[in-house]
């Protein structure tokens, strides 16, 4: 529920169209609270925890019982006037709506049950109880599937295929076709297919929260429905789930944590594809898939940053010890033991220091490593110096030996950069 409450903080402020159709903007302002999304999203959420062995008219009864109780405890959250007028009816009765406070409000059932026709049956069940039109009852539904689905490993694009088939949905479009015309509408129908979007075309949570926000539109309850499916799909953050909770009062934190524990084995960490392990081997094998929607801005930086380490064996033309020893202790003094590869001397000591070159069977490769423990007691018998990723490129590109590519820890989870590969990743600096 984080990521369903974080989009409708983040999203508040730009309500009603008050946004200026960018993803570049201040993630947390002084206005990001929480509003009725978040509030009813708390209330279906202990509502269906509290269900557990009830029959479908008692389920329906507790849906009521929760939801009035918590729209009474906070009654100035931002509720539309049909929905505040059944919150403080003695015998509420649905009453037609196909707007989107069906789906805002679900998450809770996508992450509840262990099956897909569980989980919508539910989420139709959290509709009903005011949403009872076809179109709010399927908004609800389509919510919580794309979160069951991206929370057990389904992909975007099965995600995008299930939707389609059983919802009718229109996803054909891109968030770029959609951002000039779309504007504040509050149906089902007109944002819950615009959030389903936003979320394929996302990269990470923060990515599809902002992407959803430069949509414009009743943002807020964009958010809330496009953060419940990323959540599921990528996690989210500790700092952001600190800066959510800071912005909540207590009973709601409360309901999250109880929730949180419920479902402990359900919840996927968070996924940062350039933080889950080796950043620079993840960020070329990104590039080497071509994804097109991920953000090769973010890789290329990477690729310019990194730093590897190179073995090399240090050559000379003569046996003047002395005299090629203090060349390198005033490099090192200097701080500048790079400038000495392939350095001719003054003094007639032709020094260079050459890197090393692993062969596998006839091909040949340039080795690198992300840290010198990475060498193992390879290193132990060579120099080692230190290079930005793109200098070992070029490096391993003006070798004399033709080499098949740079190998990265060859002696651990080894990867291969293919020769290829080198022009274009050069190619890609040169554009951020």
């Amino acid at each position: 529920m984080y990521g369903a409450i974080l989009g409708d903080m983040i999203g508040s402020p730009y309500e009603f169209d008050r946004g200026d159709k960018t993803k570049d903007f201040p993630l947390f302002r002084r206005r990001s609270r929480f509003t009725d999304d978040s509030v009813m999203t708390i209330a279906v959420a202990e509502a269906l925890m509290n269900a557990e062995g009830m029959t479908d008219d008692e389920v329906k009864e507790e849906l009521i019982f929760s939801m009035q109780k918590w729209g009474r405890r906070y009654p100035r959250a931002g509720y539309g006037g049909m929905f505040r007028r059944w919150l403080r009816d003695e015998n509420p009765q649905p009453y037609g709506s196909y707007g989107n406070g069906s789906a805002m409000r679900v998450s809770a059932a996508g992450w509840l049950y262990d099956n897909l026709e569980d989980t919508r049956k539910y989420a139709r069940r959290s509709a009903e109880v005011t949403h009872n039109h076809p179109e709010g009852i399927k908004g609800a539904e389509a919510t919580a599937a794309a979160i069951y689905m991206a929370r057990t490993g389904s992909s975007k694009e099965e995600i995008k295929n299930y939707i389609i088939k059983e919802f009718c949905y229109d996803l054909s479009r891109t968030c770029d076709e959609i951002r000039p015309t779309y504007y504040h509408k509050e149906s089902c129908q007109e944002t819950v297919p615009e959030a389903i979007t936003a979320f394929l075309e996302g990269n990470d949570f923060e990515d599809v929260i902002r992407t959803a926000v430069s949509l414009g539109g009743d943002c807020d309850t964009l958010t809330c429905i496009v953060g419940s499916i990323a959540e599921a799909f990528y996690g989210v953050p500790d700092k952001l789930k600190e800066e959510c909770e800071r912005r909540l009062p207590d009973d709601m934190v409360d309901i999250l944590n109880r929730f949180d524990k419920e479902i402990a084995a359900n919840i996927p960490p968070y996924q940062d594809p350039f933080l889950d392990g080796n950043e620079l081997i993840e960020a070329i094998e990104i590039f080497n898939r071509n994804q097109t929607q991920l953000n090769f801005v973010k890789i290329a930086k990477i690729l310019r940053d990194s730093k590897v380490w190179v073995p090399c064996n240090m050559v000379m033309s003569d046996t003047d010890y002395d005299a090629w020893t203090n060349i390198i202790l005033e490099a090192e003094k200097k701080g500048d033991l790079n400038s000495l590869v392939g350095k001719e001397f003054s003094n007639q000591n032709n020094i260079r220091m050459v890197p090393d070159i692993l062969q596998n069977g006839e091909e040949f490769f340039f080795p690198v490593f992300t840290a010198i423990e990475e060498m193992g007691d390879y290193g132990e018998s060579f120099s080692k110096m230190e290079y930005k990723f793109l200098e070992a490129i070029n490096l391993a590109k003006n070798n004399e030996r033709d080499v098949a590519g740079i190998v990265i820890n060859a002696f651990s989870e080894s990867f291969i950069v293919s020769k290829d590969l080198f022009d274009l990743i050069m190619q890609l600096d040169s554009n951020i």
